[in-house]
């Protein structure tokens, strides 16, 4: 079976900007992170990229901690 280049996109290998962690991204396709629970902004075109999945779910669960104690 032959992937069809249009329909699914080919995952970026990525170095996390927290850690330096490589890790695959795959925007706007079936991303690791697209599994997670949570959901935080995509950075801004220009701004920092992707973060690999432990620092993914550290800084979510840094926001949550402050979420909650506003």
């Amino acid at each position: 079976m032959q992937r069809d280049a249009e329909q699914t996109p080919v995952p970026r290998r990525l170095a996390c900007v927290q850690c330096g962690t490589a890790f695959d991204c795959t925007l706007g396709g079936p991303c690791w992170c697209s599994a997670e629970p949570y959901r935080l902004p995509v950075p801004d075109v220009g701004a920092e990229d992707c973060l690999c999945p432990a620092c993914l779910r550290a800084a979510a669960r840094q926001g949550v901690a402050q979420d909650v104690s506003r």
